[in-house]
């Protein structure tokens, strides 16, 4: 994983801008034809609150996330290149649409790509279940879709 510069939190307006990023980028993404289907079985205001906390503490907020590792948090999930790409896409419009600056926009996409390496996959098999139950999460990308 590259550095991350743990001054970025601050520059970017600390809490209450992760929190309204999410938001728009968490509205996206529930009603994104693909995107969507991985996420039937959370609910947006749990996954908007830890990618918030996440988010601050890697780039240098409060220690608030308690959750799983990245690595951990996505291993039942088949996220490949083109579904990482489109996410960022989405997240690039969020932060646009949020009004932040170009600069600051470019580290944030530069520290969340930072972890593409820990949640993405080459194949289905790479995948892993937490408990014998849970599905793993591979849907085919639309046909008229493109990254």
């Amino acid at each position: 994983m590259s550095t991350i510069d743990k001054t970025l939190f601050n520059r970017i307006g600390g809490l209450e801008t992760l929190q309204k990023v999410h938001k728009i980028f968490y509205d996206k993404a529930y009603s994104h034809k693909w995107l969507k289907l991985y996420f039937t079985d959370k609910p947006q205001m749990l996954l908007e609150t830890q990618q918030t906390d996440f988010m601050a503490q890697l780039i240098g907020g409060p220690k608030r996330y308690a959750g799983k590792t990245p690595k951990m948090a996505h291993q039942h999930i088949h996220i490949t290149d083109d579904l990482f790409k489109l996410r960022q896409q989405l997240l690039d419009e969020s932060l646009q649409e949020f009004g932040l600056a170009e600069g600051l926009r470019k580290e944030w996409l530069m520290a969340d790509a930072a972890l593409k390496r820990a949640i993405t996959k080459n194949s289905v098999d790479e995948c892993k279940q937490s408990y014998p139950t849970q599905p793993i999460l591979d849907f085919p990308k639309p046909a008229d879709i493109d990254i």
